[in-house]
């Protein structure tokens, strides 16, 4: 069989409003790569499209079907309660997912398989089985249940990449303690706001994380956020350092100290399937940080279904997994999916490139790893150092590529499948969202995949791309992306505003409305185009632009910031920020940078501007409002539309 031709067409973000703009420069004939033999001959789902059938003809048994699998306690009275807006999944059952990510693995061959396999940059290696694991994290569960964590409380988990904070977040759920994951390199600001909103009852931190060969402090950022933050009656610090600072105060207890004595037998709280499982906090179009929450039940059904069909899990996989806790990811696709499918999971912390841009290719040759989860943002950094890297080590044990984050381009594409896979592994691309919190629309291992283009909604979801009304549109035709009906693994409500998660489902009457713009090809593929509101995609992260204006307003020296993103090769969008000076100050370059570092201190590295422009007055409607949309059109030469409301 000849292979694929690579298109000449190439894959840009849109740069006008959507929907209703011209999207016929993004659109291609790309090349239909049909799946390797030894892939698609091997493949969990052998005909997604039967699939898909039977779960839209029959939802609810459909997934009564899928939640078998699991353990429970007790089982469900009813599949689904919903309203339009709000949905209850599996009515009735009793259950806890640790035991379905660890105590049923005790039980089966897995009990002395590799669970986690741990790497630093330094090149320390740690392996826990399941058996290992189990121990672990019932001696951390047994240590917060002495320190009075229970059922209901919320924990704050600001923790490097480490077994330890993988723990940290499997003990909280078998107490039925509710985590919720910061990732650590966020400033203290945004901390405390998210400690704060979700009324922490304890937080679980370590000295320092290492990247790039240095210690960064973690301990500080927490001792700044909690200045003051009552509420918070214990703070667990992991110390890595011989010369780490000794506790402060009476509430500040060392991990070691209660992992020590502390007993490996702790039963897991039989919780109902709707309690609470965790918070994960995400940027909004506002300043204030969305706390989704996520319960038990439904979510362990979604997320070990998807994670297993869409990552295509073998008994004898070795998964990579270059997230973070931090994140969505992290969660789903790192922690919970893959336990739950009993997989040896690899994780490392660290930089993808450090010591030197050839590691990950090391590394995926020593462990023989099957199947590799990274972002697009992390392709394209591989390209740029070029095919020589990859191509020094043996891939052959490569089967699957999987991406996700943001759009993944078809330059990038192609470059990975020839020069990482070399045409003899699958490149899957999928897109979906915290909100979602697993795979939603993707190409299936075994599928044919079209460079570009996410794939098809997985079996089980049903999307749509619409206009403003909530009109169908044709195929090609660029439009806002939604969802149809609920699914088990879904977000059930923002913390403390529950207003804000109806807005979700009001938008577009019957619908759920992602917030991405994307066009539907007559094959039903999806290509989601980027954010159709004002939050930027910044190699994955999610960064309102909201909360970077008010980290540069809170500085004295600044009057008004607008912010925008701008098409990046490697992050998929970069930052810029147009700031106004109070009287009195001058724009400087030493200033710029003082503005950079206050922003860094507030919101993390990851919210950084790459570029600071001074300004004499910012783009405003007759209401006050920044028009963001005039700055990102002036910046990127384009024409900025509709100016009937601007000030002046």
């Amino acid at each position: 069989m000849s292979g694929p031709q690579r298109p000449t067409g190439r894959s840009e973000t849109p740069q006008a409003d959507p929907p209703g703009g011209d999207f016929a420069p993004l659109l291609q004939a790309d090349a239909i790569v049909p799946a390797p033999a030894g892939v698609a001959d091997v493949a969990l789902v052998p005909d997604p499209d039967a699939l898909q059938a039977r779960a839209l003809a029959d939802p609810e048994g459909f997934w009564d079907e899928i939640a078998r699998e699991l353990e429970w306690e007790r089982g469900w009275d009813r599949v689904l309660d919903w309203d339009g807006t709000t949905a209850r999944w599996f009515v009735g059952a009793r259950c806890n997912i640790t035991v379905n990510c660890l105590d049923r693995h005790l039980r089966e061959s897995t009990r002395d398989k590799t669970a986690l396999l741990w790497l630093a940059e330094d090149g320390e290696e740690r392996r826990f089985s399941y058996a290992e694991l189990h121990r672990l994290v019932c001696k951390f569960a047994s240590g917060l249940k002495e320190l009075g964590v229970g059922r209901g409380d919320r924990v704050c988990i600001y923790m490097p990449l480490t077994p330890e904070g993988i723990a940290a977040m499997l003990a909280c759920a078998r107490l039925g303690a509710i985590h919720s994951v910061t990732y650590a390199g966020i400033g203290a600001g945004a901390l405390r706001a998210r400690i704060a909103d979700a009324g922490a009852r304890a937080v679980i931190t370590a000295d320092v994380g290492y990247r790039r060969g240095r210690a960064i402090p973690l301990k500080p950022i927490v001792d700044e956020a909690l200045a003051g933050l009552d509420g918070v009656e214990r703070v667990i610090v992991w110390r890595r350092e011989t010369a780490s600072p000794p506790a402060r105060g009476p509430r500040e207890i060392d991990l070691e100290e209660l992992l020590t004595g502390a007993s490996p037998r702790c039963e897991p709280a039989i919780l109902d399937a709707e309690e609470p499982l965790f918070i994960l906090y995400t940027s909004g179009t506002t300043g204030k940080p969305k706390g989704c929450l996520y319960v038990h039940g439904g979510y362990q059904v979604g997320v070990a279904y998807y994670t297993r069909i869409a990552y295509d899990f073998k008994d004898d996989d070795v998964y990579w997994c270059t997230s973070d806790i931090g994140w969505i990811v992290g969660h789903s696709s790192m922690v919970y999916g893959p336990l739950m499918n009993g997989q040896t999971v690899l994780v490392r912390e660290g930089a993808p490139d450090f010591p030197d841009p050839g590691v990950c290719w090391r590394i995926a040759e020593r462990h023989r790893v099957t199947t590799l989860f990274t972002a697009p943002t992390t392709l394209r950094m591989f390209m740029k150092f070029g095919e020589a890297h990859p191509a020094r080590s043996d891939l052959s044990a490569l089967r699957l590529l999987i991406c996700a984050g943001e759009p993944l381009n078809p330059e990038a594409w192609w470059w990975a499948y020839r020069h990482i896979l070399r045409e003899r592994g699958q490149l899957c691309d999928n897109w979906w969202q915290t909100e979602t919190a697993a795979p939603t629309i993707g190409t299936l291992p075994g599928e044919a995949a079209r460079p570009g283009w996410a794939g098809r909604p997985l079996p089980g979801y049903r999307a749509e791309v619409v206009d403003r009304a909530g009109r169908p549109v044709p195929p090609n035709t660029g439009g806002l992306l939604v969802l149809r009906g609920p699914w088990p693994q879904m977000l059930r409500t923002i913390w403390n505003d529950p207003a804000r998660y109806a807005e979700y489902w009001n938008a577009i009457p019957g619908a759920y409305l992602a917030g991405d713009v994307a066009v539907r090809d007559e094959d039903g593929r999806f290509m989601v185009l980027g954010r159709a509101d004002d939050v930027l995609n910044v190699a994955g992260h999610r960064i309102g632009t909201a909360d970077v204006e008010s980290a540069l307003v809170s500085h004295p020296a600044v009057a008004e910031a607008g912010v925008i993103g701008k098409p990046d090769p490697i992050k998929g969008e970069a930052i810029k920020a147009f700031v106004t000076l109070r009287a009195g100050h001058t724009p400087a370059d030493a200033l710029r940078a003082e503005l950079l570092a206050h922003v860094r201190r507030e919101l993390g590295p990851i919210a950084v501007p790459g570029e600071l422009a001074f300004l004499d007055r910012l783009p405003k409607t007759r209401s006050g409002k920044i028009m963001r949309r005039v700055l990102k059109a002036t910046e990127l030469g384009l024409d900025p539309g509709d100016l009937t409301t601007i000030e002046e």
